[in-house]
């Protein structure tokens, strides 16, 4: 809002395209006309504009006493409806010995043309008048112009302080401007970050795209803005939850994270043999497919919701879902053919930092990609209508048979044969074949196919069973509480071993089962108990 002194000065100016004055006080035609023209700020200077109230058209004070009823009546000119969209004003009284004047300061609109009462008011130079069909037009081109995505938006609230600005001048920066530039370059960061559409100088602050991508806590200012990976431990949400994490951190900080988390942890490979001689290794998703599908969800998703992108991994597919459906030109029919942004400047800038392409190339490549690792293309789920999925699926040379985890007995436990004389006494110097599991299983239960009496010299094949096979079924919940009726002495560790889970998983379970009173602990960590508590009756 203007100050004391520069009020003066615009009382003396002549009425121009962005100060009209008056010492009428109830004309409110008069003064809605006046705020719908600068509101829509035909000359494109995007300065402010200025209804002066209670000064004569020469600059002399009027007379005018401008009470509490006048400036709560032009006040509610904001809300009234009468002017749509609503006018961005500020109403401030001033006093001078001859009397009052009451200014209202309008800001030029961001989405032109603005109507009072369905009717465009606009101003050339010191005329007010309605619209001409040319002028409305340009009012119009103008307005497209202006509809800023959401993540060009500023962020109200935020500051130059919320953001990671070590990130931006050591990752972003030399990345996105070329080195001679700006080394050339003595702008203060503000204007830097404005010019690549990370800062709004007009309200000096972020724009949702520099907080999401650099600020020190983005789920601060957009709640959803996270990733939630969960690892269920069957091929529903029903099952198990084996393992979760929270990817909540400015995707400048995150993206490399979640890259190598895929490499390490989804992107698995094992052996596959193609020769007597030779092996292949063959991943169960394909680390650059899947990559992009994530990083597709991160720069289409809509960071207007507070839902997070999920990430849940099953044991035959992975499903990846972003807030926010098909955007703009793109439908069923024409994608993955057409393309279009919902966020074009962290799109930008995700492909500054080298981690998407722009040039509608990812889809194929990841079906390719998927194809040639025995995925199958990937299945693109529309039918949420706010929300996008995408299914992956496991590869088939990963679990087909012989691979799979149902199969394999893990990690060099494949049956070995070994030959051994047996010591029975009615089979002294037979040969038995048993196929025993190695180090990993040892002790696992075995079942005798063939009877040793009255079989001299009889082969007998002994096939092991993995312990804990029997009930694998059952959820591992139940599996737990049961081993701690028998010894609630266990360690997590030794619970580990006994039902064959990993200790993570296990420590996870046995939260959960505290967390909903089914157990509880006595005593200290080392030589305390699990104590199960029954149900109620």
């Amino acid at each position: 809002m203007i100050g004391r002194e520069q009020l003066l000065r615009l009382m003396v100016e002549t009425e121009n395209h962005r100060v009209e004055k008056t010492i009428s006080t109830t004309n409110m035609d008069k003064f809605c006309e006046a705020i719908c023209a600068f509101s829509n700020n035909l000359s494109g200077s995007m300065e402010n504009g200025y209804l002066l109230i209670g000064v004569n058209d020469d600059g002399r004070i009027g007379g005018v006493k401008v009470d509490d009823r006048l400036l709560l009546t032009v006040s509610n000119i904001r809300t009234d409806g009468n002017i749509l969209p609503q006018p961005v004003m500020h109403v401030e009284k001033f006093s001078f010995p001859g009397g009052d004047v009451l200014v209202v300061e309008v800001e030029p609109a961001t989405y032109p043309p603005v109507r009072y009462r369905g009717r465009v008011w606009v101003r050339v130079g010191p005329r007010k008048s309605l619209a001409s069909v040319a002028e409305e037009k340009i009012l119009m081109e103008r307005r497209i112009s202006n509809a800023l995505t959401f993540d060009a938006h500023p962020h109200l609230g935020a500051s130059l302080a919320d953001l990671d600005l070590a990130i931006i001048r050591r990752d972003f920066l030399p990345n996105a401007v070329a080195p001679d530039v700006l080394a050339e370059d003595i702008r203060p960061i503000e204007e830097q970050l404005a010019s690549l559409g990370l800062f709004d100088l007009r309200h000096s602050c972020p724009t949702n795209a520099a907080i999401v991508l650099f600020a020190e806590k983005p789920s601060r200012f957009l709640p959803g803005a996270y990733i939630q990976y969960v690892r269920y431990a069957g091929v529903d949400r029903g099952d198990d939850i084996i393992n979760e994490y929270r990817f909540a951190g400015n995707l400048a900080r995150e993206l490399p994270v979640l890259d190598a988390f895929v490499q390490t942890s989804i992107a698995m490979k094992r052996p596959k043999p193609v020769s007597a001689l030779r092996e292949d290794l063959v991943s169960k998703y394909p680390h650059w497919a899947t990559r992009e599908l994530l990083m597709n969800a991160l720069m289409h998703r809509d960071y207007q919701s507070n839902a997070p992108v999920l990430f849940n991994e099953y044991d035959d597919r992975l499903e990846i879902q972003n807030p926010g459906g098909l955007y703009g030109q793109v439908s069923w029919e024409n994608f993955p053919n057409v393309s279009d942004y919902r966020n074009p400047t962290i799109a930008e800038a995700m492909k500054v930092l080298g981690y998407v392409n722009r040039f509608s190339r990812g889809v194929y490549r990841v079906n390719r990609e998927l194809e040639e690792n025995a995925n199958g293309k990937a299945d693109f789920d529309t039918s949420l209508l706010t929300a996008f999925r995408v299914i992956e699926h496991a590869s088939r040379w990963y679990v087909e048979p012989g691979f799979s985890e149902g199969e394999e007995v893990k990690k060099n436990n494949t049956a070995a044969e070994c030959r051994i004389k047996s010591t029975l006494s009615d089979n002294a110097g037979a040969d038995c074949t048993i196929k025993s599991p190695l180090s990993d299983n040892a002790g696992a239960d075995c079942t005798i196919k063939s009877p040793l009496s009255d079989n001299a010299g009889a082969d007998c094949t002994i096939n092991p069973q993995r312990d804990g096979e029997a009930d694998a079924e059952r959820p591992l919940s139940d599996r737990i509480v049961e081993a701690l009726s028998a010894r609630p002495e266990l360690s997590a560790r030794e619970l580990g071993e006994l039902l064959q889970v990993r200790d993570y998983t296990i420590r996870y379970n046995l939260q959960k089962l505290v967390a909903t009173g089914r157990i509880r602990r006595e005593g200290s960590r080392k030589a305390g108990r699990w104590v199960v508590v029954p149900p109620p009756a």
